[in-house]
């Protein structure tokens, strides 16, 4: 009898490992952003927003405060206050300006302030004009009256004082001729004496320093019956601390440029009333305008405002 051996099946023979494939050249892994993409995102974001705040929607600065003016400003802004109390001497009114130009908390000096600022801009090109020299004058009268002192007066020389514009000379007044009439005149004495009187001879002949160039009107909802004065030189520029003069029946006002120098050194405006007449000039520098009438005008949207002005004035030649 025989015996069967039982076989074991064999184990089925192993598969190799799979092998990864090989990496190719231009494989790159994956990231959760492109660099590149950002930096030129933010390259376009940032120039499509200068664009937009420079040229589209530029921020229009309103209701500034003396005081956030810059330092040139604020110069000119002193200048201003100086002329306008060398023509009405309110000194309250002066002080109360130059107070504007301290910030909350802040508790300098004015009348020093006025003669520092005078200094730095008696040291610099500002005095070159006619009109320089007669503004940094104003400011050294005005913070010497309050006891205080500066270098601008030692460095405007005395040769560039203004010299007088009048002298007085006594003259007889002349005596005239009686009409004919059938009664004896009686024969003078010779001892009479001729009354004396005084005469006010200029030494120089009136000049006029400045033309008016340009008046334009214009009709505003935001800016209903204004004056708006402009006082530039040849190149356009504005010329700061220049007096003008608005009268009307009845009354006056006097005030300078460059009290708002925001808008330009040489700009200063005036707030009329509807229905009157205005006078503009520059006191003893220019020849009066015609009227300016405040009467009533539509603006382009159809909204009813008042008439208002621009005038320029510009240097004789």
């Amino acid at each position: 009898m025989s015996r069967r051996r039982s076989r074991t099946p064999a184990p089925p023979p192993t598969l190799p490992e799979e092998m990864p494939p090989p990496r190719s050249r231009y494989y790159r892994p994956r990231r959760p952003f492109s660099v590149w993409g950002l930096v030129i995102g933010l390259i376009i974001g940032l120039g499509t927003g200068l664009v937009y705040a420079w040229s589209v929607n530029p921020i229009v600065e309103v209701a500034t405060e003396p005081w956030q003016l810059r330092f040139d400003d604020r110069a000119l802004y002193m200048v201003g206050v100086a002329l306008a109390f060398a023509g009405d001497s309110d000194l309250n009114r002066a002080v109360e300006r130059l107070l504007t130009l301290q910030a909350e908390g802040e508790a300098k000096d004015p009348f020093q302030e006025m003669a520092d600022t005078a200094c730095q801009l008696a040291s610099t090109g500002y005095v070159d004009s006619n009109s320089g020299l007669r503004a940094i004058r104003s400011m050294i009268t005005f913070y010497q009256l309050q006891g205080r002192t500066g270098c601008a007066e030692t460095l405007i020389p005395a040769s560039n004082l203004e010299p007088t514009s009048v002298v007085q000379v006594e003259l007889p007044t002349p005596t005239l001729r009686p009409p004919a009439t059938k009664t004896p005149t009686p024969v003078s004495s010779p001892n009479a004496t001729a009354t004396q009187r005084i005469v006010v001879v200029p030494t120089s002949v009136p000049q006029r320093d400045f033309v008016l160039a340009d008046i334009a009107t214009f009709c505003s909802a935001n800016l209903p019956g204004v004056i708006e004065v402009f006082v530039q030189d040849f190149g356009s520029v504005g010329l700061p601390g220049q007096p003008v003069q608005v009268r009307w029946d009845g009354g006056r006002s006097r005030f300078f440029t460059g009290l708002k120098p925001e808008r330009s050194p040489g700009y200063a405006d005036f707030q009329m009333e509807e229905g009157r007449g205005y006078i503009v000039e520059m006191p003893g520098r220019s020849d009066p305008t015609q009227p300016l009438t405040a009467g009533p005008c539509n603006t382009d949207s159809g909204a009813q405002s008042i008439t208002s002005y621009r005038v320029f004035f510009l240097p004789a030649s």
